[in-house]
């Protein structure tokens, strides 16, 4: 999203919609406050940054035009609107990548369900949690269990390590490994590929691009191979159910299926990551909080929504555009509009959640919207909670002296949010 552009040229509002401020030097403040959660500092902590562009207005606009939506009940609203469409490609093209769909990197993210609107998303979306069901989520408690326990395990007596590493990687991609058929020995290869790949969610420019068209076809050959192989040799996994017809003949084709298991596997442990990651920085900078959920584990539902609210590992959703002129949640939307939301600025709102700034792992509030809303609601929300409402209690219990070892590094980019490298030491 571009946060620079032509000037309005006056102070006049553009528009006289309740709560949004739209004149010349607000758009120019909004500019400068979103351009510096582009640098490290914005980036490793983008809170205060929130926090003042929300005092503007739980929406605003930037020169460009773009609406920036803060509140959450307006971003709420909209998340739901499945009248607004994504429209990626505009963001592409503006870029310099009207080519997009010859560059492997682009070409797999961006028709893939993250992006695709009704009907084709309604199709693909149905055909995926036709598989990806409650029940199969539910029956990997016992290997979350299991796999908390050997990492838990490889931690005790190891000294200074780096958390990302030892453990809030190696969970998830074991968990969504074992869900999609991933083998094993296959599955801690793809870190460094899918970080390349999903960079584009961030920031496109040319070497990024390139990076992420490089991950992206080392993604797809090993993924089509393993499709083929499960086509002939089918295994209780998702990979399997998917490669094959429903039962009412529809199916998913070639390209689709690939660029769905990316999506998948990438999705399964990129963002959960963040949550373990970003949780644990949490609880270790409140650690009355950490003594409570410690004492006790009953209190780890709330406690991963408070993590969730409290620094999600996913920032903002972009590509979001009114097709044509629309009133949703009390504003006029011409048709063109582009819609930006930010959901760790909503996550912040002091209009619904009571000392936002606080870490309270027994709040009641609203739920928050890390996941998203509407028909793009993270299909993978039950699976990343889960994973953290197990892990945490147990990280608690087995090392109540566990402890910050060093300076943490932050991720680059806005989308995606949480350290990289977060050493600790257990005691």
């Amino acid at each position: 999203m571009a946060v620079g552009g032509s000037r309005l040229g006056t102070d006049a509002p553009r528009h006289h919609e309740p709560g949004v401020t739209m004149t010349t030097t607000t758009a120019n403040t909004v500019a400068g406050l979103m351009s510096a959660l582009t640098t490290p500092a914005g980036q490793a902590d983008p809170y205060p940054l929130y926090r003042e562009l929300r005092e503007l207005g739980p929406a605003v606009h930037t020169p460009d035009g773009t609406l920036v939506v803060t509140g959450y009940r307006l971003a709420a609203t909209l998340l739901r609107d499945h009248r607004l469409r994504k429209r990626p490609e505009n963001g592409l093209a503006a870029a310099g990548f009207a080519d997009w769909r010859d560059r492997p990197g682009l070409r797999l993210m961006f028709t893939s369900m993250l992006v695709r609107n009704p009907p084709d998303h309604t199709r693909l979306r149905r055909l995926v949690s036709g598989s990806f069901t409650a029940r199969r989520v539910a029956g990997l408690r016992r290997a979350i269990t299991r796999t908390v326990d050997r990492l838990l395990g490889d931690l005790a007596g190891a000294g200074p390590v780096d958390f990302v590493d030892a453990f809030a990687f190696p969970l998830p991609v074991t968990v969504i490994g074992e869900l999609l058929g991933v083998p094993e020995a296959d599955r801690l290869r793809f870190q460094p590929l899918v970080r390349d790949w999903a960079g584009v969610l961030d920031l496109l420019d040319g070497p990024g691009v390139a990076r992420a068209d490089a991950a992206a076809v080392e993604i797809s050959d090993y993924l089509r191979d393993l499709a083929d192989r499960r086509r002939r040799e089918p295994c209780d996994d998702l990979l399997s159910a998917l490669a094959v017809p429903a039962a009412d003949g529809a199916r998913l084709d070639d390209d689709e299926l690939i660029t769905m298991a990316a999506l998948l596997f990438a999705a399964g442990f990129e963002t959960t990551t963040g949550l373990l990651a970003n949780g644990l920085v949490a609880l270790l900078g409140h650690p009355e909080q950490a003594t409570l959920l410690r004492e006790d584990p009953g209190l780890a539902v709330p406690a991963v929504e408070e993590l969730l609210r409290y620094d999600s590992p996913v920032q903002l959703l972009t590509s979001r555009t009114a097709p044509a002129e629309l009133r949703s949640a009390g504003l006029t939307l011409p048709a063109g509009q582009r819609v930006v939301v930010l959901l760790g600025a909503a996550n912040r709102d002091p209009e619904v959640f009571s000392e936002p700034d606080r870490l309270r792992l027994d709040r009641q509030d609203e739920p928050p919207l890390s996941f998203g809303g509407g028909v793009h609601y993270c299909l993978g929300a039950p699976l990343a909670r889960l994973e953290a409402q197990i892990a945490f209690p147990a990280l608690l219990r087995a090392f109540p002296d566990l402890a910050r070892a060093g300076p943490a590094v932050a991720r680059k980019g806005l989308a995606l949010h949480g350290p990289t490298v977060l050493p600790v030491t257990t005691g």
